[in-house]
């Protein structure tokens, strides 16, 4: 009996040894190490709360009602938004937001190697609002400081290596587009709506190509939805009809970025890259939105008057019983059901929507 329990234990103590092993291999081989966020108010998880005097913020009830606290955080969402739900999918924690790493001094702290947001509500890749958003610009600026610590943690290969695994998401360029079309805009004097939407295309890609030179080598780039279709642009047509120029030229500016990310990868034959058509994904849930169990694709969930349109989301406003039946929580931004289904889309969707591979053909490369 007692040779019968040593060979018990020693077959469970084996066991043991090698789960722990497996385990540490996996924890030791993280398919993606760390996520870069940068981007507008789709993917911001907070970095605006940080902003004394910015507009542009969503830290106040109702946002974040279908959060796992049940508070507002910060995200234009009435739960999770697009950066919570890629950081599950690869096993991550969402990355905080930059400005909640800085002192009083602001000087960075401790920034987690599995990533950090730069992503700002009503940012821009050429429209710069001081005080009100970061820009795409300063945002890269602020990964700058980022990538300089991490040299300092894991030395300069180790970072190299680090990043060369990491996935940096760059979600903007609506709130370039919404500027360009407002009544006698400034953008609409200086170029034409074609030069407009080659100009934004070009600095993203010029900003890319900065990252790329502090270690950046996985993109996951999305192209402009039919922002012409969201509440805010509605409630402006008698028919509630979408605003066709707007969705036409993001539809433009789409297919300038698809061409110079080709581009960008014959120059630079170590990016690999993610393009989401975020376009084509919205028109077909517009076009066919039972398939996804959505009856309103008109109207907001949360907003006072026409379309819940004429006032954003705030305090005072109503919003609706059941958010996932809707398209959009307030008069720009999806509701958290919507943002769960692009990723759904992204990382391992249907061909037609990524552009050369899904998210996760790229995390495998």
């Amino acid at each position: 009996m007692a040779n019968i329990a040593k060979k018990v234990v020693l077959k469970f103590t084996t066991s043991m040894l090698l789960c722990a092993l497996m385990f540490t291999s996996a924890c030791l081989c993280q398919s993606v190490p760390g996520i870069y966020m940068l981007g507008d108010s789709l993917v911001d998880v907070g970095n605006n709360n940080h902003l004394p005097l910015s507009l542009a913020k969503a830290n106040f009830a109702h946002n974040g009602l279908d959060f796992p606290s049940g508070k507002a955080t910060g995200r234009f969402s009435n739960g999770k938004n697009a950066a919570d739900f890629l950081a599950e999918k690869v096993g991550l924690p969402t990355g905080p937001p930059y400005l909640s790493l800085l002192s009083k001094e602001q000087e960075l702290g401790d920034a987690p190697i599995t990533g950090v947001s730069f992503a700002s509500g009503g940012a821009g890749i050429i429209r710069d609002t001081p005080n009100q958003s970061i820009s795409l610009t300063q945002q890269v600026e602020h990964y700058s400081l980022v990538y300089e610590q991490l040299v300092q943690k894991l030395g300069s290969a180790g970072a190299q290596t680090h990043l060369a695994k990491s996935l940096f998401m760059i979600v903007i360029g609506s709130n370039d587009l919404f500027a360009y079309f407002k009544n006698n805009s400034d953008p609409s004097k200086k170029y034409t709506p074609q030069q407009y939407v080659d100009l934004i295309a070009s600095n993203l890609i010029h900003l890319m190509k900065r990252l790329h030179g502090m270690g950046a080598r996985k993109f996951v780039v999305t192209g402009l939805g039919m922002i012409g279709c969201c509440p805010r642009q509605r409630k402006d047509n008698a028919t509630s009809g979408c605003n066709e120029e707007a969705n036409y030229w993001s539809s433009k500016y789409n297919d300038g970025l698809k061409h110079l990310l080709e581009n960008l990868k014959l120059e630079s034959p170590d990016i690999n890259y993610s393009y989401f058509d975020m376009y084509k994904a919205m028109s077909d849930l517009i076009q066919d939105p039972q398939k996804y169990g959505i009856t309103e694709i008109k109207e907001a969930c949360c907003g006072i008057g026409n379309l819940k349109a004429d006032v954003p989301c705030i305090p005072v406003s109503n919003y609706c019983p059941n958010r996932n039946n809707h398209l959009f929580w307030d008069f720009y931004h999806p509701t958290e059901m919507v943002s769960n289904l692009n990723i759904d889309l992204m990382y391992n969707g249907p061909k037609q929507y990524t552009l050369p591979m899904t998210i996760e053909q790229l995390v495998e490369l």
